[in-house]
């Protein structure tokens, strides 16, 4: 009998879908979602129906029948800060998806998951794994200099276990046994410090600190900023779409496609390479930064997101770390397979999902 593994995986403008019958992927799509559509909705959160429904199109135009799906996968969300691993979506983790700790299309993964799983029946998981709001920082590394603000941890956990995981297997070690630095670079950038199988310090990729990206500030002269916020020029919510949506590369270039940016460089806009080439100095300043963390014992340092596949970025950086030791490459991302694999593994009793509470 088929075992079928739905994995869902929300992103801004699309929605990433595959279907494992047992760890063989039998489907995947990327249903895209327009933005004129998606501006109906007041909330992210709001959307849930509109893609749950699309994604429920697309599987049946493929043939398959929800009722053979065993366990549905979500991309995890912006949770109280918890530690890394399997959980499966109960009440609790919806009143906290539904009141976030920030807007964020990954909140629509548990929630999603969860509506379908109800549709098929009662005896059906919905499950997130290392969702973006994991936990692991060494208290001194929430110390920011104002005892009212404590530096939070938010990345792309999964996506750097994934590529963590993956080296180990490359070097013949255990995550538990190694030191790397893992930064994910995309359209939000987060780099992590990672110790013996533990995150002990990142920036928080989500509204905070760090490199600017594509669309965000990441760090800005605090003093400026405050200036900035009582200038009487911007509303609070023009200033946090300054910070996030508007801000980085978008707001110095007016795009955040780098391969248009790339195609201003070569075409030899002397402006444009100041600006790209400062994404890269700033990634690199964080990664140097994090080599403090562990004290120079670092095994690797590893890069993935989507912005690896730009050559320029990656020259810069690797230009800038080289001396801080080995450098390894993991172009784009890896979550969708790696959740269909822990989706495979709580059916088979392998792992048991943590209770969120």
């Amino acid at each position: 009998m088929d075992q079928l593994i739905l994995v869902i995986n929300p992103t801004g403008y699309s929605t990433k879908v595959s279907v494992y019958n047992y760890r063989n992927q039998i489907f995947l799509t990327n249903i895209k979602h327009s933005p004129e559509a998606l501006a109906e909705f007041e909330k992210i959160a709001d959307q849930h129906d509109y893609r749950r429904q699309a994604i429920c199109d697309e599987l049946a135009k493929a043939n398959i029948n929800l009722k053979d799906i065993k366990i549905v996968v979500g991309r995890g969300g912006l949770l109280k800060p918890i530690s890394g691993g399997v959980y499966e979506v109960n009440e609790e983790m919806l009143k906290d998806i539904w009141n976030p700790m920030g807007e964020h299309e990954s909140n629509l993964g548990g929630i999603i998951a969860h509506e379908i799983a109800k549709m098929i029946g009662p005896d059906i998981k919905a499950i997130i794994v290392d969702p973006n709001s994991v936990d692991e920082m060494d208290e001194i590394a929430k110390i920011s200099g104002l005892p009212e603000i404590k530096r939070k941890s938010f990345m792309h956990t999964l996506n750097q276990r994934i590529i963590a995981k993956n080296f180990v297997r490359e070097i013949g070690k255990s995550y538990e046994d190694i030191n790397v630095i893992i930064a994910f670079i995309g359209k939000s950038i987060s780099v992590g410090a990672h110790r013996k199988g533990r995150i002990v310090d990142v920036n928080n990729g989500l509204i905070g600190d760090g490199p600017m990206t594509t669309e965000r500030s990441g760090s800005v002269p605090c003093g400026d900023l405050v200036d900035l916020c009582f200038s009487g020029k911007y509303t609070r919510d023009e200033i946090w779409k300054k910070m996030k949506g508007q801000g980085g590369l978008c707001a110095y270039l007016g795009t955040n496609n780098f391969y248009e940016i790339e195609k201003m460089i070569e075409n030899g806009d002397q402006y444009a390479k100041l600006i790209y080439s400062a994404l890269a100095y700033q990634v690199a300043k964080e990664i140097g930064a994090l080599s403090t963390v562990l004290k120079g014992e670092v095994d690797g340092i590893l890069i993935t997101g989507d912005l690896t596949y730009s050559n320029f970025l990656m020259n810069e950086i690797s230009e800038r770390i080289k001396h801080l030791g080995l450098i390894r490459i993991y172009p784009g991302e890896d979550d969708m397979d790696t959740n269909g694999m822990y989706g495979y593994m709580v059916l088979r009793g392998e792992i048991i999902p943590q209770k969120y509470s």
